[in-house]
């Protein structure tokens, strides 16, 4: 069986850099609105950050 990969469209590269950069920036900074929420799951944020870019990559057309 072989997996055909292909590079994930802009919005969900985004998504996932935008995830990826609110749990880095509740490590320093207050983030106001999504913050508190961001700062006391940051693992699983995270992780919806890969999850979402490693969907992009594996399912043709996101």
């Amino acid at each position: 069986m072989r997996f055909r990969l292909s590079p994930p469209g802009f919005p969900i590269f985004l998504v996932s850099v935008v995830l990826a950069a609110l749990v880095i920036a509740t490590l320093y900074w207050r983030v106001p609105i999504v913050g508190h929420y961001v700062s006391t799951h940051r693992f699983w944020v995270l992780g919806a950050a890969y999850a979402a870019l490693l969907l992009g990559v594996v399912m043709e057309g996101l």
